[in-house]
């Protein structure tokens, strides 16, 4: 033995020397290398800091550009109102396309958008006061200004380069030019690495730039009531909250996530940004495997081969030591495992075990035994087995039990009840059998106890659920009777008719309202049909519906006209059957609402809206003339003096000859988008030759400015004009401008055909389709506009779609209907 313990001793003295030479080693390798990199991280931190620093003040330059152009300043001096913002708008959308930015837009000294090159957006802001933001407040002391937000209306983050518009007076500002660049664009530009998170924050901690996503609007720490009020009425970063983004920057240099990642932070403030901070992270976990894996290469060889000579060295000199002790303890084993086989057999299994002498003296007892009753053995061994038990078990069992079991030498399924050390009653039933001498003399039991205390409880839960449930059949059945007073008095009250009849149409109840309709009382209408209440049509109209229903077996909603002392009413009624324990109608139940006075204010709803369609295309017609005959021949003369203009600068100066070129090119452009424009407002196609010649016109504009393919199909159509061409283009243009805008299609085929009494246009596209009923309500607007439009001369418009299958609609207008709302 002794001989054993010193080779282990000196083995495992030979492996710690050598284990903490190499950990030295190791340590002083990897503090130099990380060392370098940390060199290395903070050299990317400056190039980030300069990055940042250089794009923040980018458009600067393009925002004075913009607040220095004659319209701009011409469209700020004159009321806006009355100015024309066609121009101003040609110049927003052209600085926006040319700087590749997010939105260009142009305020009043009051701080309104006046003009946007977002106008045709959903989150548009023409018209909303932004005198607010500091960057106009600024902006109107007659600085140029920068400044980071989340954006109001688009929700979307943003870096604002603001500029004062000057008039007649160079002192006072009359307006501000503004360029905002999109902060996606910039994080994407950053190039961040996977182990590295770049982030700007403004002077609260907030976090406003991230190549981490959901870091963005979140705190590097927690903010004071104070910041929070601050941030809320600047609405710089939205009406908040602003959770933390679960960082820990509790060690200098280094930070926490909120999973655990440790990572190395550099810091450097934001040239020109008061209190705004670039923060670099760099993951200290990868920064360590960078570090490792080379390490491990080069040295992991040599400690692998040392550990196995130490190791194999130990082994041998263990083993020869050991063999003698191996052999020894075989013996003593041997000896011991017939005694431990029976020990464990008592004390591991999952019984509740003891054992008594004939005096009631607890001579053993299993481990369960101690570990339910919550003794040590030692407490219990020598002790009557009844100072255990609660009185009345004690008393059951010293004056019958054990008697009779000395005498019998068994017993079974005892009830008794013992107690636990911390108090608890258990209740078990106990099983036991006697083991006798040569003489047959009992000297010792084996009894085994099985608890019973959880069967108990249960027991009695049953019970006092039994006893529940008849309280709450009781409860139960008094609700019902409440319930259905409510519910007589519901029907005897509400303004609908509702009613129940069998298969064969009779009544079998109605409520008092029905009663009111059809001059009888509801015990009079049981048994009766509807051909026994109402004139033969609203009969048949009434049968038929039940028919439906009953044949179907599901809910149907219709419209039924009653007669009635005043004229006919119509009712919006719902159907449904009342099916048996087989599942087979046998009741029908409707329930019907006087929706007359609702129809009425539909009938007139559609009129206005066909006078406000009409107005609309007279107005549009107005604004399309104008742009063609007054803009149209200015823009014309300015292009003669451009033309004459660059003619004479020919041969004196080719940079002025070439800025006058361009500003020709311009001109045409700007003549040529006037004229699409006011085509698109109201094309003479239509008027002059009609609704096949200005759909073939339209597809074939539509054709050249996508990359889509149409067809048009058409038959020999009578001419049609007025208010039906009207109506048949503008669905068609909807449904065109729909497909170019969402549908992703490659091809589009327009088919017009008519029979005797019909014009039937039918719009199809190969695009990804969609959910009809998933449109949300401002997505589904032009698909409404195109059905009023299509109602208001009394037609119908559907629309059938499936995500990947593509769209179809279907427009169906009667050639001989007038639009409402105009004469025909």
């Amino acid at each position: 033995m002794r001989v054993r313990v010193i080779l282990v001793v000196l083995a495992l003295f030979t492996f710690l020397s050598s284990a903490i030479g190499g950990y030295l080693y190791f340590n002083a390798l990897k503090a130099s290398s990380l060392q370098t990199l940390e060199r290395q991280a903070l050299f990317r931190a400056e190039n980030i800091s300069d990055q940042l620093n250089s794009y923040m003040g980018g458009e600067l330059k393009s925002a004075a550009v913009l607040a220095g152009l004659q319209p701009i300043r011409s469209a700020l001096e004159r009321d806006a109102r009355t100015a024309s913002m066609g121009e101003i708008n040609l110049v927003l959308d052209t600085f926006r396309s040319g700087l590749n930015v997010g939105v260009c837009y142009v305020m009043d000294a009051e701080g309104t958008t006046l003009a946007s090159s977002n106008r045709h957006d959903p989150d548009s802001f023409v018209g909303e006061n932004f005198s607010f933001r500091p960057y106009f407040v600024q902006a109107m002391t007659g600085s140029s200004a920068t400044y980071m937000a989340l954006g109001k209306t688009s929700g979307v983050r943003g870096l604002y380069h603001s500029h004062p518009v000057y008039g007649p007076s160079p002192d006072r500002p009359i307006g501000v030019a503004v360029i905002k660049s999109a902060i996606g664009d910039l994080e994407s530009e950053l190039h961040a690495g996977p182990n590295e998170i770049i982030t700007l924050a403004d002077p609260h901690g907030v976090i406003f730039l991230s190549t981490r996503k959901d870091w963005i609007l979140k705190t590097l720490r927690p903010l004071l009531p104070d910041e929070i009020d601050e941030l809320a009425r600047s609405m710089q970063f939205g009406s908040g909250p602003w959770p933390e983004a679960g960082l820990d920057f509790s060690l200098e240099g280094s930070a926490r996530d909120a999973d655990g990642v440790p990572y190395l932070v550099f810091q450097k403030p934001l040239i020109g940004f008061t209190g705004w901070t670039i923060y670099y992270f760099r993951n200290q976990q990868a920064l360590l495997s960078t570090i490792l894996a080379p390490l491990s290469r080069t040295h992991g060889t040599v400690i692998v081969i040392l550990c196995l000579l130490v190791g194999s060295t130990v082994f041998i000199l263990y083993r020869k030591a050991s063999q003698d002790i191996v052999r020894r303890r075989e013996a003593e084993a041997a000896l011991r495992e017939s005694e431990e086989r029976y020990r464990r057999l008592y004390h591991h299994t999952p019984a509740i075990l003891h054992s008594i002498d004939p005096d009631g003296r607890l001579l053993s007892v299993s481990d369960y035994w101690t570990g339910v009753l919550g003794h040590e053995r030692n407490e219990v061994l020598g002790r009557k087995v009844t100072e255990f038990m609660t009185p009345e078990s004690r008393r059951m069992a010293e004056e019958y039990v054990i008697p009779e079991f000395m005498r019998s030498g068994f017993c079974r399924d005892i009830s008794y009840q013992f107690i636990k050390k911390n108090g608890e009653v258990m209740d078990v039933l106990l099983s036991a059998i006697a083991e006798r001498d040569a003489a047959g003399t009992i000297v010792r039991s084996l009894a085994v106890l099985v608890d019973v205390t959880e069967l108990k409880k249960t027991e009695e839960k049953l019970k006092a659920a039994r006893d529940a449930l008849r309280s709450y059949s009781q409860e139960l059945e008094s609700a019902v009777r409440q319930r259905s007073g409510e519910i007589s008095s519901i029907l005897q009250h509400t303004p609908a008719v509702v009613y129940i009849k069998d298969l064969d149409g009779r009544y079998i109840m109605a409520n008092s309202r029905f009663g009111e309709i059809s001059g009888l009382s509801p015990d009079e209408m049981r048994g009766k049909t509807d051909f026994d209440i109402f004139p033969l049509g609203t009969a048949d109209q009434f049968r038929t519906n039940d028919l439906t229903v009953a044949k179907v077996k599901e809910s149907r909603q219709m419209e039924e006209t009653i007669p009635q002392t005043d004229g006919n009413h119509i009712y919006l009624s719902v159907k449904f059957p009342l099916l048996d324990s087989d599942g087979e109608v046998s009741r029908i139940c409707g329930i019907s609402t006087d929706i007359t006075l609702i129809k009425k204010a539909q009938e007139q709803l559609r009129r206005l809206s066909g006078h406000i369609l009409s107005d609309q295309e007279a107005e549009r017609a107005n604004i399309a003339r104008e742009l063609h005959d007054e803009l149209g021949q200015v823009l014309t003369a300015l292009r003669l003096d451009a033309v004459w203009l660059r003619n004479r600068l020919t041969n004196l100066d080719m940079k002025a000859y070439h800025r006058a070129s361009a500003m020709c090119d311009l001109v045409d452009q700007t003549i040529d988008n006037v004229r699409q424009i006011a085509v698109r407002l109201r094309p003479g196609v239509l008027d002059d030759l009609g609704l096949v010649d200005a759909l073939e016109w339209m597809i074939a504009d539509f054709e050249s400015r996508t990359d889509v393919s149409f067809t048009f199909h058409h038959d020999d159509l009578p001419e049609i004009q007025g208010p039906l061409a009207t109506c048949a283009y503008r669905i068609a243009q909807e449904a065109l401008t729909n497909v170019a805008r969402h549908a992703q299609a490659s091809r589009v085929n327009v088919t017009l055909t008519h029979t005797e009494n019909a014009l039937r246009l039918t719009l199809s596209d190969d695009g990804q389709g969609f959910e009809p009923d998933g449109l949300a309500d401002a997505q589904g607007l032009g698909l409404a506009g195109m059905r009023e439009r299509a109602i208001l001369v009394g037609g119908s418009l559907k629309l059938y779609s499936t995500p990947g299958e593509g769209t179809v609609i279907e427009c169906v207008l009667p050639l001989s209907h007038p639009l409402k709302g105009e004469p025909a």
